[in-house]
């Protein structure tokens, strides 16, 4: 097997948060999208976020909180890692009590990065829901975290990593799955 492939290139991701987007909007339509809020967690769930949002804007024809979280000190494993976290801000400049608030971040994989933002989310107030998209779900989850919307289910090993490229850092979108160096199945 290849261990270092293109799995999801610039056309294949947009097309993919547009499907995300109308997934949003079909579970969301009660209220036309009113109560819905996107939080992306950084660095790219945040751009992915962004970018989400601009077609959530587009689909429901009115403009919806944005907002974005830095987790580096919700992580449990900020104590125990030999590199110290880097630390982004956080922008949620709205209220999020009663809202249903759509968590975005690039890949799933244990859970731990998605619980370490929800208790981030909590921070700011008490939202009626919160529900998470992904652009790509590669398994091995350690904690009982179910994505609502997922844009590719990438069966790996832990011996591969799942490598999320955007325009907005990396002058290109791509998702890829690589081979981790030293690392045996």
């Amino acid at each position: 097997m290849d261990h270092d492939k293109v799995v999801l290139d610039g056309d294949d991701m947009r097309r993919t948060l547009v499907r995300i987007a109308h997934e949003i909007v079909e579970r969301n339509d009660g209220a036309g999208g009113a109560d819905l809020a996107i939080v992306g967690i950084h660095r790219r769930g945040a751009i992915l976020a962004r970018r989400i949002h601009g077609l959530l804007v587009d689909l429901l024809e009115h403009d919806l909180p944005i907002g974005d979280l830095d987790i580096a000190f919700y992580r449990d494993d900020v104590g125990r890692r030999a590199e110290q976290p880097t630390v982004h801000a956080s922008h949620v400049d709205f209220p999020i009590d009663g809202l249903t608030v759509v968590l975005v971040d690039d890949v799933l994989f244990t859970g731990r990065t998605v619980r370490s933002a929800i208790e981030a989310l909590f921070d700011y107030g008490r939202p009626a829901r919160v529900q998470l998209a992904v652009l790509a779900d590669r398994g091995h989850r350690e904690l009982p975290i179910r994505p609502d919307y997922v844009g590719k289910n990438l069966p790996t090993s832990r011996a591969e990593r799942v490598n999320v490229r955007v325009e907005e850092l990396d002058d290109v979108d791509e998702v890829r799955i690589a081979a981790l160096t030293g690392v045996t199945a």
